[in-house]
Parts: structure tokens; sequence; C-alpha cells
């Protein structure tokens, strides 16, 4: 059994932890009702104790130990998982925090806290690999527009290649939306981005306007199929953070739950990733409901089939059918049928354009247990090249900001940045979107006429 383990950076990076294991919680409680210890659950949870029955409810877990890191320049929501029903989850060890914050500056959380924490971050995450009989891959969860979680998060990102560099690092980056209050996002997303592109092997960006988008959509039919009734106890942020940790719980369901057809996690990337750097991944899920609500919409599984490949279940503002795909995987969960799902991808593959040199470029995943209280569900993931859209609108923001040299005092004052990191980075993103589109260029369909305004 392969363990895998996740680091949770900055205030978006740990609330989206926070919902993922709290659902991962659930989810073993509603299939192991006996609450006895399963070698699955070695996956992402370790036993502090070595005892057999380690939990009873979803909320007592004991000698139940999360395989996490937490990391925080600031206190608050770190204080508050350790102040929850989860807080049993976590050990003091595990977490690494600050009081003051990054001020939303990639220079001070990567220069400044990285290499003040560099020795402690090192240490944490050493002890947490050496509890795993078999480390397959680090997951780091954390946001592109602020201080902590673009600049801490990417140094953690370098040191796992430095310390670790046969384990896998997948990355799920939220970018910040075109109207973000922080007015030096676009600086610290782009110098962000050259380091994913260096230093990752996958990455699920993730746009927080898509995210609204979604959740406004939601809320909208639900609202007219039920009367509305919001948890008392549901934060602001709480339903697009649920919507993310259920992309990595259909992610990591087959590492986490056994099934006729389950992938690893490696062979996802080993199949999605045909060149090293084009490494983004658009992703989308179905169904997609209201947990404030409690209301799921009936669908079966050739409607699920195709409202994954629409553009408003994209987790990104794009619509991948009006591009290329250089390759697709589905991860099924539930009690579907293979020529079910063989049916649909019949069915869907005329309406999309693959490359001509991996025309069957699918990989397919099937889990047995589906998420609690669904029947089915289906989770895709597309090397596609419309991400180069994403990197153009992400470029045109840092220019517009860059051409004045506005807030660039901000980062040349930190001790060890120097202004040709900005240049760098610029021509790296430079580099993605050329690649990108001359992979669009050997296709035989024509560019699309591409307007964001209107796919969001």
């Amino acid at each position: 059994m392969t363990q895998s383990i996740i680091i949770q950076i900055g205030q978006c990076g740990n609330q989206i932890g926070y919902r993922f294991w709290d659902c991962a919680v659930k989810e073993y409680d509603s299939v192991n009702k006996l609450s006895n210890w399963n070698p699955s659950l070695s996956s992402f949870f370790y036993n502090s104790e070595k005892k057999i029955n380690p939990f009873k409810t979803a909320t007592c877990f004991k000698s139940l130990k999360a395989r996490a890191v937490l990391i925080d320049m600031e206190e608050g929501v770190v204080n508050d998982i350790m102040k929850s029903p989860l807080a049993s989850l976590f050990e003091q060890k595990q977490i690494i925090n600050d009081v003051s914050g990054a001020g939303n500056n990639w220079a001070v959380g990567y220069f400044d806290y990285g290499n003040k924490y560099k020795d402690q971050i090192s240490e944490v995450i050493r002890k947490s690999a050496e509890q795993c009989d078999c480390l397959q891959c680090f997951f780091c969860l954390h946001s592109m527009g602020g201080g902590t979680g673009s600049g801490v998060g990417t140094f953690v990102l370098r040191l796992l290649e430095e310390e670790y560099p046969e384990v896998f690092r997948f990355v799920t980056a939220v970018y910040p939306s075109e109207d973000d209050d922080v007015v030096t996002s676009p600086y610290n997303s782009l110098l962000a981005m050259h380091q994913l592109t260096e230093a990752a092997d996958f990455v699920i960006p993730i746009e927080n306007q898509a995210l609204i988008n979604i959740t406004q959509n939601v809320s909208k039919y639900s609202s007219s199929k039920v009367k509305v009734q919001k948890s008392k106890s549901e934060k602001p942020f709480d339903s697009m953070n649920n919507i993310v940790a259920s992309l990595l719980l259909n992610l990591t369901s087959s590492s986490r739950f056994e099934g006729s057809m389950n992938v690893d996690l490696n062979e996802i990337s080993m199949n999605l990733v045909p060149f090293p750097k084009l490494h983004y991944i658009t992703t989308s899920m179905t169904p997609i409901f209201s947990s404030s609500l409690n209301f799921l919409p009936k669908r079966n599984f050739d409607q699920i089939f195709t409202d994954a490949f629409s553009k408003e279940n994209q987790l990104l503002c794009v619509d991948p059918k009006s591009c290329l795909y250089l390759a697709c995987a589905l991860i099924v969960r539930g009690e579907v049928e293979v020529s079910d799902i063989r049916k649909n991808i019949d069915r869907i593959k005329p309406k999309l354009n693959f490359i001509y040199w991996n025309q069957e470029g699918w990989k397919t995943g099937l889990c047995s247990v589906p998420p609690v209280n669904m029947k089915s569900s289906l989770l895709t993931l597309a090397n596609n090249t419309c991400i180069h859209y994403t990197c153009m609108d992400l470029r045109n923001r840092f220019v517009k900001l860059y051409k004045r040299k506005a807030h660039l005092h901000h980062y040349t004052h930190v001790s060890g940045f120097e202004q040709s990191l900005f240049d760098e980075s610029l021509t790296s993103i430079d580099l993605l979107i050329s690649e990108y589109e001359k992979l669009e260029a050997t296709s035989k369909i024509s560019p699309p006429c591409f307007d964001r305004l209107k796919v969001c």
C-alpha cells in the first residue's frame, strides 16, 4: 500500500485541507461501519498508537492521525483547525506557523519565511515521510495570489524537488480572479507560476472565478427546488473549498478504496503529461451540489458524462471542447458498468479534438466506492491547450503592473530577491504559452475565437 502526504500552505491551502480531511473521514465512516482498521486507511492516515480499533465515530479518532503538514505564516486558520472537531487528527509537531503573515508578497514568503523556516519545514516533512512504508507522492495545496501560499508554497515545492526528487509532486493551486482585492496578486501568481513550471510534476490550476460561478449556479438551481436553509456553522468560502476538496477525494479514491479498474496516481501523471513542463491539467467534476442544502439533482450516468464535458463544470474559466486535447483521464466512482463508460466515451469522442498522434489518449479509472450520499460521480482530467488562455490572462494582468513598475519596491527590498526574477518568470510563461500554441497549430482545427468573459 502506497502513502501520500498532504502539505497545506497558507489560509487557502489549510481551509481546503480541512475540508478534505473532514470529507475523507465521512467517506471512511460511511464505508467502514464496524470502525475496524483497514489497510486502505494507511494511504492518508496512520495509527499513532497501533490500535486495532482506532475510531468509533467520524468525530472521535483518538489515535488516528492525518498524513499532513500544516504551514501558515498567520495563526488564525490553523488555530481554528486545532479547535475544530477534527483537531485530534493533527499533532502540534505537524504544524509550522508564524504570526505576522507574508503581506501578500511572494518575495517575503519565498525568501524571508522560506529561509527562516527551511530547516523546520524539512524536519517536519522528513518525520512524516519516515512514517510511510512506501511514499508515493506529495500533494501541495495553496493559492497563487497571496504571499504565504505563493511564496512559501513554491519554496516548499523546491525543497521537495531537492530532497525527494523521486517522489511525485502534485500541486493544487487556486488562481485569483480578475477583480481580486490583492493588488499584487498578478506579481505573486506569475512568480509562483515560474516555480510550478520548473519544479512540479502535475499541477491542477483552479480559478476562483470558476468556483464562484459554479457555486452561484448550484445555489440558484437548488434554491428553485428546495427551501434554502443555510447552516449557521458554514463559512463564506466553505462551498468553494468543498468543490476543491471533492476533486481531491475523487482523484485519490483509487488509493483509498478498492475498485475493479483502480488507477495509480503515477499512472495518471504518466498518461496525461506527454512533455515535462506541459503538466497543467484542466478538471471538471459532476455532480456538483450544495452540501448546505443537502440537495442532489437526479442525473443518470449519461447525463453526468455530458455535464463533465460542459464548460459550466470546468474548474477553470475555459472551454476545452473548443481547443485541442493532448490526453484525457476519467475517474469514475460508484456502481458503474465498464460498458457504460466505453459507450459514453464513444458518444462524446467525436465532439472533442484530440491531437493527431494521440487519438486514443484516454485513461479510465473505476473505484467501486461512490462519494457520500451519491450513487456515482465523474472527475475528468485533461491536458488541453485551452490552459494557455489562462496563462495569457495572467500574463496580461502582470504586464499592466510591471510596465509601470508599480509596487516593485516591495519586492526588490527583500533580501535575496532580484528584479531579474520578474523577467525570468515572464519569459517562462511566454515559453509555456508558445508550446501550447505550437501544439494547437499542428492540429487540423483552427485556433478558436476565444472570449473568456463569454465562457464564464
